[in-house]
């Protein structure tokens, strides 16, 4: 189980720095562009959008593990004994049950952009739309490995940074 969530937050890490890194790459392309360094390109703009899309998708996941994301427990942590634990099982489970629901209409969304193209860069449109698939899976993997933990006893369900073990 350890081995598993680890892998899996290296491999949405190294995503999400690839999604920064292409980010970076297409802002200075496009920056010495309209500095007259070089011929002007107009695809770095939609290039950028995309790649924010999966630093999004990407880091969502993430954010759920570590407790970045956006979490009001003031109320559930001052309620006493298993309570807290409790509700946070219970958050862990409504996100798998959202994120599970949400696969399906995600796949379809997804599938839609394969007739599709970005206008600027050419892109196929499927795989800008599959970081709304990427979101959808990553949160609910996440969710999953929370559950698993919580239920096993190796963790509490409360955010884990990336330097502490589970």
């Amino acid at each position: 189980m350890h081995s598993i969530t680890r892998v899996l937050e290296s491999v949405f890490r190294a995503l999400t720095g690839l999604s920064f890194v292409i980010i970076g790459a297409a802002v200075v392309i496009q920056l010495m562009g309209r500095n007259g360094l070089m011929t002007s390109v107009v695809w770095t703009e939609e290039i950028s959008r995309f790649a924010l899309l999966y630093i999004a998708a990407l880091g969502a996941g993430l954010a759920f593990r570590t407790g970045d994301m956006v979490n009001v427990d003031l109320v559930s942590e001052a309620l006493p004994g298993r309570a807290p634990w409790v509700l946070r099982l219970l958050a862990a489970v409504a996100t798998l049950c959202v994120m599970v629901a949400l696969i399906f209409p995600a796949w379809r969304f997804t599938s839609i952009g394969a007739r599709q193209t970005a206008a600027a860069s050419g892109l196929r449109m499927d795989f800008v739309h599959g970081a709304i698939l990427v979101l959808m899976v990553g949160l609910a993997l996440f969710a999953v490995l929370r559950i698993i933990g919580m239920l096993r006893g190796s963790e509490d369900g409360r955010p884990v940074r990336p330097e502490e073990d589970i």
